[in-house]
């Protein structure tokens, strides 16, 4: 199995290799002219995917905190000639710099979002994502189930759905969808879920 070349190696492999990420793009219902954010784009494998087959006519952002994934993504932008792509370093719980406020139709956080509840951090990162939507946007968030399995962080940084849809209302957003059957097959079944929210 090959790495990534980018920060992520210390970091576990990415998430292309056990991931369909037309599977996750899909469900987002693109139009092909948002303005579109991979939050926590790791090696950029679905802000990827988006530029090149699903929002031609739209911008994209891959946002990261590590420098080698956006020193990637800037070499994608450099060889490839790409116009639409904005590649941003920041801590999503800190602000991301650059991003005005409800600029962004869709984000999309992949594997990220247990990150920031094992810093403790879920309230940061959900204000930031709030800020950066649009009113009629949407922000999707797929990561692992809840379960004790091997695969994945550990247990007590997974959140359930439920637990998601309770700390967005917090920060005046709303549940819009959940699909609980997407991801890899493991013997338990899907891995993970995807949920999106949207304002009130």
């Amino acid at each position: 199995m090959m790495e990534p070349e980018n920060g992520h190696r210390a970091h576990g492999f990415s998430s292309a290799f056990f991931l369909d990420s037309d599977e996750i793009i899909q469900e987002l219902d693109l139009k092909g002219d948002e303005t579109f954010m991979d939050a926590g784009c790791g090696d950029g494998h679905n802000a990827i995917k988006v530029l090149e087959d699903y929002n031609h006519k739209g911008t994209v952002y891959a946002v990261d905190v590590y420098d080698a994934s956006i020193e990637d993504m800037d070499k994608y932008k450099k060889k490839n000639n790409v116009e639409n792509l904005v590649n941003i370093e920041a801590d999503i719980t800190e602000g991301i710099p650059g991003v005005d406020d409800e600029s962004i139709d869709v984000v999309l956080m992949v594997n990220v979002f247990h990150g920031f509840k094992a810093s403790r951090k879920m309230d940061e990162a959900v204000d930031e994502l709030a800020r950066i939507v649009k009113k009629d946007g949407k922000i999707a968030i797929m990561d692992y189930k809840p379960w004790d399995v091997p695969k994945g962080p550990p247990t007590q940084f997974r959140s359930s759905p439920e637990d998601l849809e309770k700390l967005f209302n917090n920060h005046g957003l709303k549940m819009t969808y959940l699909n609980e059957e997407i991801g890899e097959d493991i013997p338990e079944g899907k891995s993970h879920f995807l949920i999106m929210f949207g304002k009130n």
